[in-house]
């Protein structure tokens, strides 16, 4: 009788453990589904490679591995605002199969960061998006959502613990101080995240992101090609409106229209001249 007891007590224990881990992280399934595609990516990993034969190709007579290689590593670092009214909402979204979307780092009101991928692995967050040559933004990059509606400021506790977390992978990964831009940047017209609220000046001051210099001394060339300087900062002109409204609301968010004028073109051509 002991027996069957101590036997039902350790039954009920750990259906109590099992519902205890669910109740407590509302993620659990979702999570599971991580491990289980990480899993299977490491498989392919593990796979020797194709042999390339056939319409003429010698065959070779065994496989050769090289000992030398490492994991690629992110060179980009695209913000974004979550376009939504709270963290919650948002982690939902990237836990949803139908969504499509999802992003390396999640960062709330309060400054807690959720680290939803592993650095190395590509997230969906780039979309459609060009930057200079780089069409495909995601599988160089690393993608961060702050939590933001796009109308209001960002929260203090919020850009201190996004400048912590740019801090580190700056170091990690050794990302250029100009790879640090913002999804409306790679991808004006369809995208104006992080909004006119973002405080690019102070992160840029801190080595994460560009920033112009004093231009009252700065003589433009005659004649002065704004969408040139555009291009060789990285806007893609397929929508010239478009370019010069995303690099308004990045370098000068008190303007919101698409008229430059001289003051404007002045701080065009002294940020054009650092990303040369």
């Amino acid at each position: 009788m002991a027996k069957y007891i101590y036997g039902r007590l350790a039954v009920v224990l750990l259906l109590g453990v099992v519902l205890y881990g669910c109740a407590g992280n509302p993620y659990a399934a979702t999570n599971k589904s991580y491990k289980q595609q990480v899993k299977a990516y490491a498989g392919s990993l593990r796979q020797q490679p194709d042999a390339v034969n056939g319409n003429g190709v010698p065959l070779n007579p065994y496989w050769v591995g090289t000992v030398n290689f490492n994991l690629r590593k992110p060179n980009f670092v695209i913000i974004h605002h979550t376009a939504q009214n709270s963290c919650e909402q948002t982690l939902k979204t990237f836990t949803l199969v139908r969504t499509q979307v999802s992003a390396h780092y999640v960062i709330c009101r309060d400054g807690t960061i959720h680290h939803m991928l592993n650095d190395y692995l590509r997230a969906w967050h780039g979309g459609a998006a060009k930057w200079g040559n780089l069409t495909d933004i995601n599988s160089s990059s690393i993608g961060i959502e702050l939590d933001n509606n796009g109308s209001e400021p960002f929260a203090s506790q919020q850009i201190s613990s996004l400048t912590l977390l740019l801090d580190t992978l700056q170091h990690r990964y050794n990302i250029p101080a100009a790879n640090f831009i913002g999804h409306g940047d790679i991808a004006p017209g369809r995208k104006v995240d992080p909004s006119a609220y973002f405080p690019w000046q102070q992160l840029a001051e801190k080595g994460f992101g560009m920033w112009y210099g004093d231009t009252t001394g700065v003589v433009l060339p005659e004649p002065f090609n704004t969408l040139q300087a555009l291009r060789i900062v990285g806007y893609d002109l397929k929508d010239t409106t478009a370019a010069k409204l995303a690099f308004k609301r990045h370098f000068i968010p008190q303007d919101s229209t698409t008229l430059f004028t001289e003051a404007d073109k002045k701080i065009l051509y002294n940020l054009a001249a650092k990303y040369q």
